[in-house]
């Protein structure tokens, strides 16, 4: 009876939700880069903070500055190390899910995944704050709110409570351009990273060229480093061989002339180390992606790979006050061995109370009602 059968638009949702034939690319060694990932970037607000910010020296950050930035010329700090890594990897493990899942699922997905420990954080931090100026948070209550939808970046002047979640928009951007180009991701992927090193490209030059007033300054950092995600999703095309080689040498050279317009219009401090610094990553992650050895079974290489954004937000909140606390009296050795070890169990217990199980019960509410509203 034709009363029983399906409307147009039921079918074409029903098509739109069938699994994409998307091949799965074996990641192994992922916790490994995360782990790495992770250790960067403790590595460089350390030393950001110790020789920048309080002019002070200490061995090891003496030492290993003579091979990472002096024999392997990597930036100083191993800026943008550890955030590269975090990106690549982003690009490389985002893009099949992107490919195959409607857009509603992939973004509750990456939303469940991030936003809890998110806010957890910021409320931790404004809580802290509150308790260390009487009960005055040090911000107005509008911009606060702002902050949990990361609308504090796009104020001006910018007003942050946490500011490394800078690559939280990175992120967001991506995810809302993935989805946006879903069918295009589908049909001819070769073209996504292409039509995003375009819209890179655009917005450095709009911020550029158009009077301060009509500028959105931080937009030109969010261009800078989309294509370390779009690098990443290269390879997982490359991999999959869902894109032809020439194709992916055309994507890659786009992404590198996006990189240095951006230092060319100086978005990033370091200049054209910068470039260097992101083929050593982009190497690293092609060679360790995959990589199955016995280090990648490692139980601290796993802790750090599943507790890396944990600490990744957690850290900053940490190392100011401790260093401050415990380096007059005990040095700065100590001060550091503090410092990872309040980091660790902060680490540890936003994991396994607030990101873990968080996500599983978004996740899982998500599933009933999509459940009760199919049925």
């Amino acid at each position: 009876m034709s009363g029983d059968r399906p409307s147009q638009n039921e079918v074409d949702e029903s098509v739109a939700a069938r699994p994409f034939a998307a091949p799965r690319v074996q990641m192994d060694g992922a916790h490994l880069l995360r782990a790495i990932a992770a250790l960067a970037v403790l590595y460089s607000h350390i030393s950001f903070w110790v020789i920048d910010d309080l002019g002070e020296s200490w061995w090891f950050l003496d030492a290993s500055a003579a091979v990472l930035n002096g024999m392997l010329g990597l930036t100083l700090h191993l800026s943008l190390v550890g955030v590269g890594i975090f990106m690549l990897l982003t690009g490389l493990l985002v893009t099949r899910s992107a490919m195959r899942q409607t857009r509603r699922d992939f973004m509750v997905a990456r939303l469940a995944r991030l936003v809890p420990a998110f806010w957890f954080t910021l409320v931790l931090v404004l809580l802290i704050g509150a308790a260390e100026n009487n009960g005055d948070i040090g911000i107005g209550i509008v911009d606060a709110a702002l902050n949990f939808v990361l609308g504090g970046f796009f104020l001006t002047p910018q007003v942050l409570v946490l500011g490394v979640t800078w690559t939280l928009v990175v992120q967001a951007v991506f995810y809302l351009y993935c989805t946006a180009m879903r069918s295009v991701l589908r049909s001819a992927p070769f073209l996504v990273p292409l039509v995003g090193a375009v819209l890179c490209v655009s917005i450095l030059l709009y911020n550029l060229t158009v009077p301060e007033g009509w500028a959105v300054p931080f937009l030109t950092r969010v261009a800078a480093i989309l294509p370390t995600l779009f690098l990443g999703q290269i390879i997982y095309l490359a991999w999959a061989r869902l894109v032809a080689w020439r194709w992916v040498a055309l994507a890659v050279l786009a992404q590198v002339e996006v990189v240095r317009l951006a230092i060319h219009t100086d978005a990033f401090w370091m200049g054209y180390r910068y470039l260097w610094t992101l083929f050593v990553i982009t190497v690293a992650v092609v060679l360790l992606a995959r990589y199955s050895g016995s280090i990648t079974r490692w139980p601290l290489v796993h802790w750090l790979g599943t507790r890396s954004y944990a600490i990744y937000l957690l850290h900053t909140l940490v190392l100011y006050r401790t260093y401050n606390t415990v380096q007059p009296s005990l040095g700065t050795s100590a001060a550091v061995l503090v410092f990872l070890a309040i980091t660790a169990v902060l680490a540890e217990i936003t994991y396994r109370w607030i990101e873990l199980p968080a996500a599983r019960h978004i996740s899982a509410t998500y599933a009933r009602l999509r459940a009760r509203s199919t049925a």
